[in-house]
């Protein structure tokens, strides 16, 4: 299984069962060395699902005292691919560690 922190609409059981056919499990963490901004959303499919015209979305600050709290989701290799397409191409998903220690997959803003 894969490790995805997911901070937005991901934790959202509407849009998890519209993706993956399933609601996820996962655990609180969270992220140093990120804040979190906002992205409007203009793909109609994601604002469908989400409901949401605003999402947030990670902006590395690369300051340790900035944390974002979020979900620590498992998913299958498959279920990542998913995930990917969900995503507008404004983010990137980049590996990244957690408070926790653990290592995971997280979206942040595209440079």
């Amino acid at each position: 299984m894969e490790l995805l922190f997911s901070y937005g609409t991901l934790q959202q059981e509407s849009v998890q069962l519209a993706n993956f056919g399933r609601k996820l499990s996962g655990s609180m963490d969270s992220l140093p060395g990120y804040t979190v901004g906002q992205l409007r959303i203009t793909d109609k499919r994601v604002l469908k699902q989400s409901g949401k015209e605003f999402h947030p979305i990670l902006q590395y600050s690369g300051n340790p005292n900035d944390e974002v709290t979020g979900t620590v989701l498992s998913l299958s290799a498959e279920e990542i691919i998913i995930a990917d397409d969900y995503e507008v191409e404004d983010y990137q998903r980049v590996k990244a560690k957690l408070k926790s220690g653990k290592s995971c997959w997280i979206y942040a803003a595209a440079i």
